[in-house]
Formats: C-alpha cells, structure tokens, sequence
C-alpha cells in the first residue's frame, strides 16, 4: 500500500500535476455531460421558465404541480447543481449566479442532446470509412427545429431585421428555405400582414408543426408549406412571384463548392422574380485554441464534420456567389458562437 502511494506520488510529480485535480477536473467532464441533459430537459418540461419567473421553487411541488415524477425531479435538480446552474437545498432549488448564461444558451444544449444524440451515440461507427454512404446517421428534425427557432432568435433576428429594413421594396411573397416549424415566416408576415409565406423544409415533422403554428396564428390562409429538398428544388407555380428568399442555418448543406454554386443557380431558375436572397448560416472557426472555443462549436462543428458536411468560412462563401448567380450586397458579421453571418444578395 505504501509503494503504491510512492509510486502514484512519482508519476503525478512526473506529470506536473496532481491526482486530486486530474479527478476533480475528469469527473467535471463526466457530470458536465449527465447536466447539459439536465438543462434540455429541464427547458422542455418548464423548469428554466419557472426558475427564471421565481427564483426559487420545490422540485417536488414542481413534479406534482406538472405531472412529473418526484424522485426524477429531485435527481434532474440534483444534476443542475452539481453544475452550478441552480443552488439546492434538499427540494428546493434557486437560481445561481450562472442560471441566466444557461438560460440565455438553453437552445444550444437542447441541440445537443435533443437533437443530435443519436449522431453523437453513434459517433464510433460514423468515424469508420466504410460505413459512410447513405443514411449512415440520424438525428431528430423536430427537436433540432425546437432548438434553431431560439438560436436563430438569439444570433441573428436583431441582425436580419436590420437587413429586412434595408429591402427598399414591399414584400409580396417570401419564401423560407429549410424553414422548420415556420418561425421566420410566421414572424414576418405578422410585420407585413399584405404578404404570403412559403415554407420549404425535407422535414415532415417540422413542417407539420409550421401548419399547426402558421394556423395558430390566423395565416394558414397566406401560408403555403412543401416538403421538398432545398439542394434538388424544382420549380412550381407557386414559386413564381416570390421577391425575397430567406435561407437561416442550412446553407453550409450547399457545400461542397461545385455542389453549392450549382444549388445558387438552381435558385435563380426556381424564384425568377427574386429580387433579395438572405443567407444567414454558422461558419468554420479559425485561429482559436481548442481549450478556448466558444459554446456550442466544439459539437456543432464536431457534429457535421461526422455528417461528411463542410462547413465553409465566411472568405469560401463570398468566393461563390457570382459564380452561383448573385451579387453580393452586404456581408453582416455576427459571430456570436460559431461564426455566424447574413449575406445580402441580389
């Protein structure tokens, strides 16, 4: 027993280190992961809402009041303290200093473990070369739609807004490419009421909840939504009179280059009458080290390079667009976690 310490004393010396803050900072790894599941569950039963709104609540009161099981909530507080989200005392859990950065950041970890978990559960198969052709991968369309609607609120509404303003044209049609659950579309036709949405998505879980909120929101009558593939669309009647297109957080699946400037032009051919294209999408990251990358671009971009998906910079994107079609009006640095951007093309 002695010679063992000695000898672990030895190689932690060795190491530069110690053992204690190679456990501490290896079991913040393990917990980290069970709470970032905490935190996407506890934004999807109402938790974070309910914190956010009192401060302070008794997780089994809570469990009781929504249904839920008190011993699994207690567990599900349990994991938020541990990471420092919430302060608990037996049931009853307060908000920490840390609570309103997780709140403000929610939508990233539903992403995750939501949307992303069986890509991520799968990862040791997806790295093998020979199991990447065909459906190799999957992921949860509804639950990675659930989350973009609040990143894209977070990233990039103040910033599409601003270029929606300088349009210098009355929207008569607007068509949303990869639009999920009909956010974007909803949200713009509520600021121009005389205008008529198009939704496209390959998602028929997405689109069946952009029917349900366009129609909760009186507009199933202005509102048109296909399921169809953004990188293969053909044209329809119905394109024919759109004047703006929107495209939010699905333009790297353009990528490769060949692939992409062949997807610009078909979009030209499919919305003859578009007068404005905004592009908003994630960009690679470059020149920050790996122990001070922002949130959510350590798996976003981990994420798709096992999707076999580029992820192109914001200099890749700007050298395709006149080759694809466009020309390019304003490039919006945004950059907020994972280098995002809104082009302006016309």
């Amino acid at each position: 027993m002695e010679h063992s310490a000695r000898a672990q004393e030895g190689d932690t010396a060795a190491n530069g280190g110690t053992v204690d803050g190679a456990v501490r900072r290896v079991t913040s790894i393990f917990n980290s992961a069970v709470g970032a599941w905490a935190i996407a569950a506890a934004w999807e039963i109402g938790l974070l809402d309910e914190l956010r709104a009192a401060k302070e609540i008794n997780a089994v009161e809570f469990a009781a009041t929504h249904g839920l099981d008190a011993t699994s909530m207690v567990g599900l507080s349990r994991a938020l303290a541990a990471v420092e989200v919430v302060k608990r005392e037996g049931t009853t859990i307060r908000v920490s200093a840390n609570f309103n950065e997780t709140y403000r950041t929610k939508s990233f970890f539903h992403w995750l473990t939501r949307g992303s978990a069986e890509l991520f559960r799968q990862m040791p198969h997806s790295l093998v070369k020979r199991n990447r052709v065909g459906a190799y991968y999957q992921r949860d369309s509804a639950a990675i739609a659930y989350a973009c609607r609040e990143i894209n609120e977070l990233c990039y509404d103040s910033t599409f807004w601003a270029a929606v303003e300088r349009l210098g044209y009355d929207i008569r049609v607007v068509a949303d490419l990869g639009c999920g659950s009909g956010g974007r579309l909803i949200d713009v036709l509520n600021r121009h009421p005389a205008a008529r949405g198009i939704g496209i998505d390959l998602a028929r879980p997405a689109l069946d909840d952009a029917r349900r909120d366009a129609a909760a929101a009186g507009l199933a009558n202005q509102t048109s939504f296909f399921e169809a593939d953004v990188l293969n669309l053909q044209r329809r009647p119905e394109f024919a009179d759109v004047d703006l297109v929107t495209c939010f957080m699905m333009g790297h699946d353009f990528w490769p280059k060949e692939q992409c400037v062949a997807t610009l032009r078909r979009l030209r051919e499919c919305f003859p009458s578009t007068r404005r294209l905004l592009l908003g999408d994630a960009t690679r990251v470059e020149g920050v080290a790996d122990t001070d990358l922002p949130i959510f671009v350590l798996g976003f971009e981990l994420g798709h390079d096992l999707m076999d998906i580029t992820l192109p910079t914001i200099a890749d994107w700007e050298g395709v667009f006149e080759e694809g079609g466009w020309s390019l009006v304003r490039t919006n640095r945004i950059e907020m976690t994972v280098g995002e951007v809104i082009f302006e093309l016309a």
